[in-house]
């Protein structure tokens, strides 16, 4: 059995889900975290940034990923963290 064969059989899965699943896999710390920002996605797989939102939010409605707002010193918003979950 592969090690991503659950998002293989997952029939709810869009391929975009799976390629950016697969992206914020490849990017985490040992902690399973990691923060790229929505327009780093877009760049480094060719999606538009709605794609790359669209596909978050299946991740997120299948329990896969979970997200947090991070936020500058003066408030602002920065980009989100993103934490994978083990199966």
């Amino acid at each position: 059995m592969g090690r991503h064969d659950f998002l293989y059989q997952n029939r709810e899965l869009s391929s975009r889900a799976i390629i950016v699943y697969l992206y914020l896999e490849d990017r985490a710390n040992h902690k399973g975290e990691c923060w790229p920002s929505l327009k780093t996605m877009s760049k480094d797989l060719k999606l538009s940034v709605s794609t790359i939102r669209r596909a978050i939010r299946d991740l997120t409605a299948e329990n896969l990923i979970e997200t947090k707002q991070r936020y500058r010193q003066d408030g602002g918003k920065s980009s989100l963290t993103y934490t994978i979950k083990k199966e």
